[in-house]
């Protein structure tokens, strides 16, 4: 559905009224294109004090952006702040970055570079962790459609493991993403293969649920578009939609219950090579108040949302269907992080996920060679959210810092970039696409 204030504040008049009222503003995204598959402009890369890591000057050669030590208009800004040790070396953070952020184009982006806040070093953690609280307030200040991330890398280790996380943070892929903070791993899943940086899913297959329509389809596109061949899965009754999505990708239309007992042995037969990457997306809502309501609309939610996706998981695996270098990907919401009147249900089943991806990311990469993530979209621009009345949609796009709705293909990019096989050292992570929605932590 079209954001009209969207498009009513690109125009002259528009600007000058809502200013005036002042009204949020926002900026249109650039999203990725073939026309434009970077951010236009230089990479500034910037230190605060010492770095704490290796390679990072290597790896931001590797972007797609020329890294310069100084401009007057930067794309994207790249702070190592990863040797920030104490409450003084803050003062490092706040000098690089004071002078340069206004400069900092339409449409940027600035990512953080940290580590992990140390348990034997209090000094250490509570400066690393000032970190966070920095970047998701910043996040809130840059407006023009600017994003803000922190990435915190193992210290110690080395800035290769950040490579596919920063090719994707500093791209027009990560329009939706900001505010978010990536704590990368030292990588103990399974490495996959050399990828073209075209076509990074050659070779592999992917399933993704829910894929009829809405978000799911998005995905689906995304991962054929990047090489993969797919498996498009809906419930027998969206036959229709799911094989028009298979035939417009060239994809393998599976119609199916994704609750049936035998769901995981109809995938398995599906793909006789094996999954690199599976994608749960399927899901539904039965929206009430708890005192109102009954049973059946509670346990359809979490059966179809939570428990479908842990036992088909659990068997898959087991089975060793997924492959080695595998990747699973789920799909939360920021219901299940922040909650939502009448959606007890829903955010319950939301917030599993979060428990199953934390849980089973570092068991899963020591035991299969297999990561496992989840996105967490905020306001997505779909048919359901056209329906929800107008001044509840409107709040809905206004509430986050880019002032806007995103789009199904926002989550289709964040979904691509945990699938690709060097994002080795992402796993257990929770990934919010909702512009730093003012929901939740």
């Amino acid at each position: 559905m079209a954001d009209r204030y969207l498009h009513l504040t690109g125009t002259a008049p528009g600007r000058f009224l809502t200013r005036r009222l002042g009204l949020p503003q926002p900026a249109p995204l650039r999203r990725w294109t073939l026309e434009t598959p970077h951010l236009e402009g230089p990479l500034l890369h910037l230190t605060a004090g010492a770095s704490a890591v290796t390679g990072v000057a290597e790896a931001l050669s590797r972007s797609g952006l020329p890294v310069v030590a100084n401009t007057d208009r930067p794309a994207a800004i790249v702070l190592d702040a990863t040797g920030v040790t104490t409450a003084a070396g803050l003062g490092d953070v706040h000098a690089a970055l004071h002078s340069v952020v206004r400069s900092l184009a339409p449409g940027g982006r600035i990512v953080v570079l940290g580590t992990v806040p140390s348990p034997d070093d209090h000094h250490q953690a509570a400066a690393q962790q000032a970190l966070e609280g920095f970047v998701r307030s910043l996040g809130k200040e840059t407006g023009r459609g600017s994003t803000v991330q922190l990435v915190r890398i193992p210290a110690g280790g080395a800035a290769q493991a950040a490579e596919s996380t920063l090719r994707f943070l500093l791209s027009p892929r990560s329009a939706y993403v900001s505010g978010q903070v990536i704590e990368l791993t030292t990588a103990t899943a399974a490495p996959g293969p050399a990828a073209d940086p075209a076509a990074p899913l050659t070779g592999r297959t992917a399933l993704v649920t829910g894929a009829a329509r809405g978000i799911g389809a998005a995905v689906a596109s995304v991962l054929a578009r990047d090489g993969a061949r797919v498996i498009v899965l809906d419930v027998p009754g969206s036959r229709e939609e799911l094989e028009r999505t298979a035939d417009r990708l060239g994809a393998t239309a599976l119609p199916l219950d994704i609750t049936a007992p035998d769901a995981a042995d109809r995938i398995a037969a599906a793909a006789p090579d094996g999954l690199g990457i599976l994608v749960h997306n399927a899901g539904i809502t039965r929206d009430r108040r708890l005192a109102n309501m009954p049973a059946d609309r509670w346990a359809s939610v979490i059966e179809v949302n939570l428990d479908s996706v842990l036992r088909t998981t659990d068997e898959l695996l087991k089975a060793g269907v997924i492959t080695r270098g595998g990747r699973i990907v789920a799909t939360a919401s920021i219901a299940g992080i922040a909650g939502n009147t009448g959606q007890t249900n829903y955010a319950a089943s939301k917030a599993g996920i979060i428990g199953l991806v934390r849980s089973l990311g570092p068991r899963a990469a020591a035991d299969h060679g297999v990561t496992v993530n989840a996105v967490a979209p905020g306001f997505i621009e779909t048919k359901m959210t056209a329906a929800v009345p107008l001044f509840i949609r409107e709040a809905g796009r206004r509430m986050n810092s880019l002032s806007q709705g995103g789009l199904p293909v926002d989550v289709a990019e964040a979904v691509a970039w945990f699938a690709q096989p060097d994002s080795t050292a992402v796993n257990g992570q929770v990934l919010r696409v909702c512009g730093q929605s003012l929901l939740g932590a």
